[in-house]
């Protein structure tokens, strides 16, 4: 099995992994391909096994991540994936090392990426990052943490936007959602499974899609696919949370 990469020609014709099994995120697929082919432009890449599977690596230059990180002359991994019956065969370093080759042809200083002190839904594994070379760099209040795999000396640390370093949003009161269409499931199950959860609760719900690398790169969380919050506090960045059966769960009211 080998591995093919998307661009402006293929997309419409090609899967995006993730979104392929759920009928009510189609739109948000599309929302997804079109996020895809405009960071096409910007030197981003969707690498995926050539087979109907969520098995997929996406990175892009440091400077045009839809994260609020400093991390220059760097590749930053964004969404990386092996799923189901395709875990421990190879599949994970494969991608990651043809990410770390292309770092190194272009003259990177190394990669780097956002993940949890602890394991984070939707964010890559720390403790098998760590275990291929990667680093601590930064931390959060909020429990990011920001991992490089360096190549040698480089010119500045990678580290966090000052608007992430207090682990709060700026909304105070009931739940607030910071989102992207970097997921596609998260233009569905945020305006309107979550719409309802709240409602049914009678909680306060604002939602805050960001739609552009500005204002993804100034957001209160490295998290910006989708980051719930509660009273100004970080809460999750797990999409289930948006369930009616699992909000009650991972949210404290």
């Amino acid at each position: 099995m080998g591995y093919i990469g998307l661009s402006k020609i293929n997309i419409d014709a090609e899967h995006i992994c993730c979104g392929f099994s759920d009928k009510k995120c189609n739109e948000g697929t599309q929302l997804k391909k079109a996020w895809l082919t405009n960071q096409f432009e910007r030197g981003f890449v969707f690498r995926r096994l050539d087979e109907r599977a969520k098995v997929f690596v996406e990175y892009g230059p440091s400077e045009s991540a839809w994260l609020p990180v400093s991390a220059p002359n760097t590749l930053m991994l964004g969404c990386f994936w092996v799923s189901g019956s395709y875990k421990g065969k190879g599949h994970g370093k494969a991608l990651l090392d043809s990410v770390t080759e292309d770092a190194k042809r272009q003259g990177k200083d190394g990669v780097v990426t956002v993940a949890g002190t602890k394991k984070f839904h939707f964010m890559s594994d720390t403790k098998w990052l760590l275990d291929q070379g990667f680093e601590v760099c930064d931390t959060t209040p909020a429990g990011f943490d920001l991992l490089v795999l360096k190549f040698g000396e480089s010119k500045g640390k990678p580290a966090f936007k000052d608007c992430v370093k207090s682990g709060e949003c700026p909304e105070k009161t009931g739940l607030v959602v910071y989102y992207t269409n970097r997921c596609p499931f998260c233009e569905y199950f945020v305006n309107e499974v979550l719409v309802e959860t709240a409602a049914k609760r009678n909680l306060p719900l604002k939602i805050i899609k960001l739609e552009s690398m500005e204002q993804a790169q100034s957001a209160p969380t490295p998290a910006t696919i989708f980051s719930l919050f509660k009273d100004g506090k970080f809460v999750t960045t797990d999409l289930s949370v948006c369930l009616d059966s699992r909000f009650d769960k991972v949210v404290a009211t």
